[in-house]
């Protein structure tokens, strides 16, 4: 009989799966707005948006699988010194989670699979950003942090960070348009291999940015609920007129690879020498990582393509 190891949080992020059957309606679990007598406290998250989002409401989680990966991924905001790590997502240290004694765990349904261990652990809710049918995450972030924020007892905190965030979209479509950028398409992708990108369109965070921004996100294509299609390099030639922006991280051994590569140097946007670098962002986040997006985003339009 063949065994199949189910994804850890890392190999999503670094290799696209499309995880359909774990796919929950939005806020499943989640949708109940009564503020709790005693609020929740000692918070643990199994998700890095959600972490990001306790963390942009003023309370940062105790606990975190893989923390070790926020600096790859997230990068912003910071986590706190003494976050514990509870281990693999997928198969958390029950112990030392319980010995955590949290208030209460938030999670994803891509964890669905490991939900009742949790709860026999902790009273433990459900978010859900990326779910089918494809949606608009911004939105869906705006809705999830404002329902987090209630259940702790946070609701000014979570309208905060919604008004920060549009704050921000609104302040960045300005200076786009300013600038000149918003009439050319982009594409934006992360590389997988020298031969293989994910790229973000419609349904994705970043396609959400861009267009809030008053950007065009030149990958017209389909995507999955997650907002991406994973496709070969020489499939961004169908998006000539596009620069490119790919996200950290990636390999010097990759780089210098696709430096040598005639089929990389063959697509217009590197024989225009309109290929941007950029520091990473969180696919998969929430507003936080929108606004980090954002941000880098003008900034590398602004500093020119890169050499690598």
């Amino acid at each position: 009989m063949t065994t199949t190891t189910p994804p850890s949080r890392r190999a999503v992020l670094r290799g696209g799966f499309c995880l359909g059957a774990l796919a929950q309606p939005l806020l499943a679990g989640a949708g109940r707005a009564e503020v709790p007598a005693r609020p929740p406290r000692r918070i643990v998250s199994m998700d890095f948006g959600l972490a990001e989002t306790l963390i942009g409401i003023g309370l940062p989680p105790i606990a975190l699988p893989d923390p070790g990966g926020w600096g790859d991924w997230v990068v912003e905001p910071a986590l706190p010194a003494d976050i514990m790590n509870i281990g693999n997502d997928r198969e958390p240290n029950l112990e030392l989670l319980a010995a955590l004694r949290p208030d209460l765990i938030v999670t994803t349904p891509y964890l669905a699979g490991i939900r009742p261990l949790l709860e026999a652990i902790a009273p433990t809710r459900e978010f859900s950003i990326y779910a089918p049918p494809v949606g608009h995450p911004f939105d869906r972030s705006v809705t999830a942090t404002r329902a987090l924020a209630v259940a702790l007892g946070r609701a000014p905190e979570g309208e905060a960070l919604v008004a920060r965030a549009e704050a921000e979209m609104a302040a960045m479509r300005r200076h786009f348009a300013e600038s000149g950028v918003a009439g050319r398409p982009i594409m934006v992708v992360n590389f997988l291999d020298t031969r293989h990108v994910r790229i973000y369109g419609a349904g994705s965070l970043f396609g959400d940015v861009m267009e809030r921004c008053g950007l065009t996100n030149g990958w017209t294509r389909p995507s999955n609920y997650w907002g991406f299609s994973t496709v070969g390099i020489e499939a961004l030639a169908d998006s000539p007129a596009s620069r490119l922006v790919y996200l950290e991280p990636i390999s010097p051994d990759t780089l210098a690879r696709l430096a040598e590569s005639p089929l990389w140097n063959s697509l217009p946007f590197v024989r225009a020498g309109q290929v941007h670098r950029m520091q990473a962002a969180l696919m998969f986040g929430m507003l936080p990582s929108a606004m980090r997006f954002a941000r880098l985003l003008a900034s590398v339009l602004a500093e020119g393509p890169s050499n690598g």
